[in-house]
């Protein structure tokens, strides 16, 4: 009787743990850099499936645009801020895979709202002046881990952004497409 209560109740324990519901971790923190930028971000869970993603650190770039049209194409290493909800749509066809999900490991659909402040640029050797941008780009992504803590990165995404050129002293302000690709590699603490 004993083995048969001991039997049935580790095998109940079992279907209770692989019942269990595949979800976005509740909070995950980590450091990024790809070819464009390095970033700190954390993922905070909202609901099984959606996890908001904030995110400060710096973009690099060369500008050769209509306002920096009298500088040498400045190098630029600006600050950004980023918000970000993100809905990953195939954690539970991973778990049923035996595919990892830890760390947030799956493909996703994301709204990033992303601002670039004018308070200040570093390696702007010609003293251009900062303009500020905000951008919302819909953007489709993939993450995958590699080992325990490592991860990387891929997304793509067509939006749009909205330059603050008048408040640089420049005569308008401007709105247009802007492409988000990202190729990213990171830490996970």
């Amino acid at each position: 009787m004993k083995k048969t209560l001991l039997t049935l109740t580790l095998c109940g324990l079992a279907l209770i743990a692989k019942s269990q519901n595949t979800s976005v971790e509740n909070s995950t923190f980590g450091i990024q850099t790809g070819v464009l930028g390095a970033w700190v971000y954390n993922e905070a869970k909202l609901s099984n499936t959606i996890a908001l993603r904030t995110e400060l650190g710096f973009d690099f770039g060369i500008w050769e645009t209509t306002y920096y049209d009298d500088y040498d194409s400045p190098f630029l290493l600006t600050p950004v801020i980023v918000l970000e909800p993100r809905f990953y749509y195939n954690l539970k066809k991973r778990a049923e895979n035996s595919k990892r999900t830890d760390g947030n490991s799956g493909n996703f659909i994301a709204l990033k709202t992303s601002y670039h402040p004018d308070s200040f640029v570093l390696f702007n050797t010609d003293d251009a002046p900062v303009v500020s941008d905000f951008a919302i780009i819909p953007t489709w992504g993939i993450r995958r881990n590699i080992g325990e803590h490592f991860n990387f990165e891929a997304g793509l995404g067509v939006g749009l952004s909205h330059t603050f050129a008048e408040r640089a002293g420049y005569s308008a302000d401007k709105t247009e497409m802007e492409l988000n690709m990202h190729l990213r590699i990171g830490y996970r603490f």
